[in-house]
């Protein structure tokens, strides 16, 4: 028989807590819950989850900073994380996005909404990328040891960094519109707004250093990936 989903739930406040873990078991979920920074740092020790519903504001450190410390660990940076909070202007969804948040549901929110979102960050699976080295200019990377360099130089970049350059790299000079991206590179994302494509164009473009600028902002139709020679 196949295990229940299993989702961390990192909540503060009880009340809510127990009104997520109870959808949660009804809707054939398998609900863990972690009080605080500490208590969930414990249970990903134990296992890891499947999916993370991460409060903003928790004792201590906040859910930002554990958002953060997960997306950079191996072993946890892949686990889809729904930034759970009050906090709904658009400076603080480009944070919790930014921070590493898959998706992010501002309180009060809809029992259904919830669920809905949870399901879909379970479906998503990134297309997977096609293998062998591909180069552009001066930036070469290979699916196969999921290394990217820049003129033989070593970059570091995240999974979906990696993923995003893949796509790009694999149609240099195309302009690509951000649902085109999320289609090609997050897969299924009927919840996800376009503005988290921003948020990784942002990163990458940190993380290629020398040769952010081949990634081109075309304005009011996307992103591409130019392989003009640059001053490097």
């Amino acid at each position: 028989m196949k295990p229940l989903p299993r989702v961390l739930i990192v909540e503060d406040e009880t009340a809510i807590a127990e009104l997520i873990a109870v959808n949660l078991r009804h809707n054939g979920f398998q609900p863990i819950w972690a009080m605080d920074s500490e208590s969930a740092r414990r249970e990903m020790d134990a296992a890891l989850p499947d999916v993370i519903l991460l409060d903003w504001m928790l004792p201590g450190e906040s859910g930002l900073a554990l958002a953060r410390q997960w997306r950079q660990e191996a072993r946890t940076r892949d686990i889809p994380i729904l930034m759970l909070t009050a906090r709904g202007d658009e400076a603080d969804r480009v944070a919790g996005l930014d921070a590493g948040a898959d998706d992010y549901i501002i309180k009060p929110f809809s029992v259904r909404e919830m669920l809905a979102r949870i399901r879909a960050v379970l479906r998503r699976r990134a297309p997977q990328p096609e293998g062998g080295p591909v180069a552009v200019g001066p930036l070469a990377l290979d699916t196969a040891t999921h290394r990217v360099s820049c003129n033989g130089q070593p970059l570091r970049l995240g999974p979906t960094e990696f993923r995003l350059l893949h796509h790009l790299m694999r149609h240099p000079e195309r302009v690509h519109s951000r649902s085109q991206l999320l289609d090609k590179v997050w897969g299924d994302h009927v919840f996800i707004e376009e503005r988290t494509v921003d948020v990784h164009i942002k990163r990458l473009r940190e993380a290629l250093g020398p040769a952010a600028a081949m990634v081109e902002t075309v304005r009011g139709a996307g992103y591409r990936l130019t392989a003009q020679p640059l001053a490097l």
